[in-house]
């Protein structure tokens, strides 16, 4: 069951939003173009959502972080008891948003799967990077 908990700025889930996916594996030639995506998102002050959790989506915090675009992050586990200090920015800067689905203290793939489901209904567009081309699209895939 989804218990959902806001920490932040939680008018940013009114605002045009492109949500971010990436599997904890893709091949190396679409790492930069991700890294210039990311970039480009943040220097045209877009939003982003995701749960910032493989190693690339977690790469690409750090681009939005230095930036002063919304940045919704979702969690597939509890909410933090502090903050990364990382975050501490962006959230005085009131342009954070963090969501929690659950009260499990870790994610696991179910919830990862869920959480994901969510960050996909919350978004307007969703920019997807896989290690391998799909035959058929996630059940929370569309492509921009």
């Amino acid at each position: 069951m989804i218990k959902i908990e806001y920490y932040g700025n939680k008018d940013l889930l009114q605002i045009q939003k492109t949500a971010f996916l990436a599997s904890s594996t893709i091949p190396a030639n679409m790492v930069l173009k991700t890294y210039d995506w990311a970039t480009s998102m943040r220097d045209n002050g877009q939003c982003v959502i995701s749960g910032f959790s493989s190693k690339l989506e977690k790469d690409v915090l750090q681009f939005l972080l230095k930036g002063k675009q919304p940045i919704i992050i979702v969690l597939a586990r509890r909410m933090y008891k502090t903050m990364p200090e990382e975050w501490e920015a962006a959230f005085s800067d009131n342009r954070l948003l963090i969501i929690s689905l659950n009260d499990y203290p870790r994610q696991g793939k179910k919830l990862a799967t869920e959480r994901n489901r969510y960050v996909a209904q919350c978004a307007d567009k969703i920019f997807f990077r896989r290690r391998h081309r799909a035959k058929q699209p996630l059940p929370y895939q569309r492509r921009i």
